[in-house]
C-alpha cells in the first residue's frame, strides 16, 4: 500500500494513501521488533529474535507475504537475490506467510525461495506487527531495533534497505535490479489478511479476552460437550463451549463492563457480573446482540417481587418466561407471530435458556437439589417470547406497565405452561371474552379463585374480533371476572371436593370472628383473580388461527411472585 503522499492507484480514492499512513504501525527506525516463533512448511520450529536459534545474526530481514498478492509475486524473487548475495556474510532472511503450508509451498515453488518460511496462518505476528499491506519488510540488527521498513513495493526503499543490510554485513551492497530488468518506481501492496472482516474480529475477540476474569478450565481430551456435561454445567442439552473468543465477542454485544454485577443470583446469591452472564450466553447459543436482552432478564429475575429463590423452590412447575416488547425484538430477529412459545428461532430460545443457565450455574439452582419442581415443564429449559405490538388493537404489555413505546423492554412472569384456548365460533367480543374467562377459570384447580396473577396471550385473529367491537382490555379483564364470579360457597371446600379456595384468598371483611366466611359472604360472587390487574394480557401468535392461550403464574399473596419489567440497554452497533 502506498505510503502517505504518494499517489494512490488508479480508480482509489484520494483518501486511500492517508488511511494507509495514519492505519499502519508498522515498527519503525529506532523501535524494537517484536520476538515470536513460529512453524515452517515442515512443522519444524521457527523464529525471530530471542525465540531464533542459533548464533545472533548481524541483520536480520523480516519478509511478509500472502501467496495471491501481485506485488509480493514481484517482491519474493529480490528478497532471494538478496538472500543469495548476503546470507554468507551474516544476514538471516526469513519470511513470514500468511497462508497455510501448502499455499506457502506452491509460492515458494513458484519464486525459488530458499530462505526459511515461517507460517503466520493465525495471523497473530503480522496483527502485532501492524502492517496495513504485503509485501511489508522490516530489517533489524542483532538486538531487534528496526534499521528499516516500508509496506507495498518502493525501488528506492528496497535498495536503501538492502545498503543497510549490507552494510551491517561489512560488504558492499548487491544490485537488485539486473542488466535488462525494469522494475517500477513503485506499485501498492494487497491488503493484509489482518483487516479481512471476519479475522479482524476473531484477532479482536482474542485481544478481549486477556482482559477476561473467569477461571480458566483446561479441557482434557475429550469432546467438549461431554466435558462440560459430565462438568454438571448444561441443562440436559450440549451447550456452546464458551472459549476465551467467543465470550470476548459476546461482550461486544453490551457497553457494560464485564466486570458489572448484574446481580445476586440465588438460591446462593452468588454475584453474576456481566461477564458471567455472556459465559452462560455463550453456552446458551446466543448471538452477542441478544446480550442486553439477558442482562435485564437477569436482573428482574433476582428482584424480590419476582422472588426467583421461591420460583425455584417450589415443588409447582413454574419457570421464568420473558416477554419481551418495543423495538429491540426486530432488531435481534425475535419471534412474535406462528409457533412464538416453540421452536424455530434461535433469539426466542436462546434467550430463555441464557437465563436458565445463569441461574443453574451462577446460583446453584439445579434440579433435584434446590429446584424441587414435582413435575417440570418444558418451560423450565428456557421460555421467551415478544409480542406481536404491530397486530394489537391494544397498547402493548411494556405500556400498561409504564414504559414509552419506543423503549425496550423485558417482562419476567412466572408461568406454567401455556395452555390453549379454542374458540373459532365467537363473533362478537363478550362472547370472545367468556370463552378466556372460562379458560382461565381452570388453571390451577377450577375452585381456586381469588388469584393473583395470570397471561393471557391473545393471537391476533382474535384481537380482530375485540377490535371490531372496540373491547379494551379493561373490557375483556371485566367480563373475565364476571364469568368467573361463583358464590363463594361453590368454591369452598367440601365433601364433593376437598380442594377449594382458602380463607386466606378471601377479603378480611368476608371473614368472622371465628375464622370462617360469614353466613352473608357465602352467597357473593367471587371471581377467579382478586383484582383485574392480575390479569396481564399481551397479542403474540400467528394471524391463521382462532387460538389464544392462558398461562397461570405461581401462588398468590406474598409468598408468591409477581411480574416484573426492566428497561433493555440498547444493542451494541456492529
Amino acid at each position: 500500500m502506498p505510503r502517505g503522499g504518494d499517489r494512490a492507484p488508479d480508480g482509489a480514492s484520494n483518501l486511500y494513501p492517508i488511511l494507509s499512513a495514519v492505519m499502519s504501525t508498522l515498527p519503525t527506525p529506532g523501535t524494537k521488533a517484536a520476538s515470536f516463533t513460529l512453524r515452517d512448511t515442515t512443522g519444524a520450529p521457527c523464529g525471530f529474535g530471542r525465540h531464533a536459534e542459533g548464533p545472533a545474526a548481524p541483520a536480520t530481514l523480516l519478509f511478509f507475504f500472502k501467496h495471491d498478492c501481485a506485488t509480493c509475486d514481484l517482491t519474493a524473487p529480490l528478497v532471494e537475490r538478496v538472500h543469495q548475495a548476503l546470507s554468507g556474510p551474516g544476514l538471516r532472511v526469513l519470511g513470514v506467510s500468511q497462508d497455510d503450508a501448502a499455499l506457502t509451498a506452491a509460492f515458494s515453488e513458484r519464486h525459488g525461495l530458499t530462505f526459511p518460511r515461517a507460517l503466520d496462518a493465525e495471523l497473530l505476528v503480522s496483527e502485532e506487527y501492524g502492517f496495513d499491506a504485503v509485501p511489508a519488510l522490516v530489517l533489524v540488527d542483532g538486538d531487534a531495533g528496526v534499521l528499516a521498513s516500508f509496506e507495498g513495493f518502493a525501488k528506492t526503499d528496497l535498495e536503501g534497505l538492502v545498503e543497510l543490510a549490507a552494510g551491517r554485513c561489512g560488504v558492499a551492497a548487491p544490485a537488485i535490479e539486473r542488466e535488462g530488468e525494469s522494475l517500477p518506481a513503485m506499485r501498492p501492496g494487497c491488503g493484509s489478511k489482518v483487516h479481512d472482516p471476519d479475522v479482524a474480529r476473531r484477532l479482536a475477540a482474542r485481544r478481549d479476552a486477556r482482559a477476561l476474569a473467569s477461571r480458566r478450565v483446561r479441557m482434557p481430551a475429550l469432546d467438549p460437550f461431554e466435558f462440560l456435561d459430565q462438568q454438571g454445567l448444561t441443562d440436559g442439552l450440549p451447550v456452546v463451549p464458551p472459549t476465551e473468543a467467543r465470550v470476548a465477542r459476546m461482550l461486544g454485544g453490551t457497553s457494560r463492563p464485564a466486570g458489572d454485577v448484574v446481580a445476586e443470583i440465588p438460591p446462593n446469591l452468588a454475584p453474576a457480573t456481566v461477564e458471567k452472564v455472556a459465559i452462560n450466553a455463550v453456552m446458551a447459543g446466543c448471538k452477542p446482540e441478544y446480550l442486553p436482552v439477558v442482562i435485564a432478564a437477569v436482573e428482574a429475575a433476582c428482584t424480590d417481587a419476582f422472588n426467583l429463590h421461591g420460583v425455584l423452590a417450589t415443588t409447582y412447575f413454574v419457570g421464568p418466561l420473558l416477554i419481551v416488547n418495543g423495538p429491540i425484538r426486530h432488531a435481534i430477529g425475535l419471534n412474535t407471530g406462528r409457533n412464538v412459545f416453540g421452536q424455530g428461532t434461535r433469539a426466542n430460545l436462546t434467550i430463555g435458556r441464557a437465563l436458565q443457565l445463569v441461574v443453574r450455574n451462577v446460583g446453584g439452582g439445579r434440579p433435584g437439589e434446590v429446584d424441587m419442581s414435582t413435575l417440570g415443564q418444558p418451560g423450565k429449559l428456557g421460555a421467551c417470547i415478544a409480542e406481536n405490538e404491530e397486530l394489537s388493537c391494544w397498547e402493548p404489555l411494556h405500556v400498561e406497565r409504564g414504559f414509552d413505546r419506543d423503549q425496550s423492554t423485558v417482562t419476567v412472569f412466572a408461568a406454567e405452561a401455556p395452555r390453549a384456548i379454542r374458540d373459532q365460533l365467537s363473533r362478537r367480543a363478550p362472547s370472545l371474552g367468556a370463552s378466556m374467562g372460562y379458560s382461565l377459570e381452570a388453571i390451577a384447580h377450577v375452585k381456586l379463585h381469588g388469584m393473583d396473577q395470570a397471561l393471557l396471550v391473545v393471537s391476533p385473529e382474535h384481537a380482530r374480533t375485540f377490535e371490531r367491537d372496540g373491547y379494551t382490555k379493561d373490557d375483556l379483564r371485566a367480563r373475565i371476572q364476571e364469568v368467573t364470579a361463583r358464590r363463594l360457597r361453590d368454591v369452598l371446600p367440601n365433601d364433593e371436593c376437598q380442594k377449594g379456595t382458602g380463607v386466606r384468598a378471601l377479603p378480611r371483611d368476608w371473614v368472622g370472628p371465628d375464622g370462617r366466611p360469614t353466613a352473608e359472604a357465602l352467597d357473593r360472587p367471587f371471581p377467579k383473580f382478586a383484582s383485574a390487574d392480575n390479569i396481564l394480557i399481551a397479542v403474540a401468535g400467528g394471524t391463521a388461527g382462532k387460538f389464544s392461550a392462558a398461562v397461570g403464574g405461581w401462588a398468590s399473596g406474598g409468598l408468591g411472585s409477581k411480574a416484573v419489567t426492566r428497561l433493555i440497554d440498547a444493542p451494541v452497533a456492529p
